[in-house]
């Protein structure tokens, strides 16, 4: 999130409740299409939606997580900062890295969640941040992500489940930058943060309350042993 948005987030508050309004009031069908059997251990999934603070936060609470890592993904660049990120100029977007056990988390589930939580019809914003910087992104790594990401989006697309299309990019992952370290774990040790709490914090509540069976109370952190 950029740091207006932080000074500004008293403003922010009404434009925070009627973006949720757009996004979904009941959990969103399973996904059709099942995600291909894998023998790997652990796969990642890249995701764009908006602010990552919030995107970490939510997904730190899924069943079969291992890692979620917040960065830069979607540019020109290979590696990206903040500063260079925020100015809307390198073509990244605020992102995140999901480490999971496919055996325990299909990618489906992990789109099931993540499509439940921002708002999937906004073009280049989530909420009060604005810029492609914030658009939503599913950056695939291999062609089964590609065909699970496409075929969900239809059939999100088919049931109405959101009041206009879907606009979220599904595209393939090219390199993902690790964002500083003062990012990482943010929800987690600014939870009274105005920004957190009228944007993100409701992000994680309504995971829990539309898919208990796949939320967890205690989330993975990037640094563990950080107060």
């Amino acid at each position: 999130m950029n740091i207006r948005s932080l000074l500004l987030a008293s403003v922010f508050v009404a434009a925070a409740g009627s973006a949720m309004a757009d996004e979904t009031s009941k959990p969103l069908p399973a996904p059709a299409l099942a995600s291909a059997p894998s023998s790997l251990k652990t796969e990642n999934a890249v995701l764009a939606g908006g602010c990552f603070w919030g995107m970490q936060g939510v997904f730190q609470h899924l069943k079969g997580v291992s890692a979620v890592v917040s960065g830069y993904s979607g540019g020109a660049k290979p590696t990206a900062g903040y500063e260079e990120v925020s100015s809307g100029t390198t073509g990244n977007a605020e992102a995140i890295r999901i480490t999971y056990d496919p055996k325990q988390v299909s990618f489906g589930e992990i789109l099931r969640v993540y499509f439940s939580v921002m708002d999937p019809t906004e073009l280049n914003y989530q909420g009060p941040d604005h810029g492609t910087q914030y658009r939503s992104a599913i950056f695939t790594t291999n062609a089964d992500q590609k065909r699970v990401a496409d075929a969900y989006v239809a059939q999100l697309n088919k049931a109405h489940a959101f009041s206009s299309a879907i606009v979220t990019e599904v595209t393939p992952f090219s390199a993902f930058s690790q964002a500083e370290d003062y990012h990482q774990d943010y929800l987690i040790h600014h939870p009274d943060q105005p920004y957190i709490a009228f944007n993100d914090l409701p992000k994680v509540s309504t995971f829990k309350k539309f898919y208990p069976a796949m939320y967890r109370e205690q989330p993975v952190m990037v640094f563990p042993d950080r107060s």
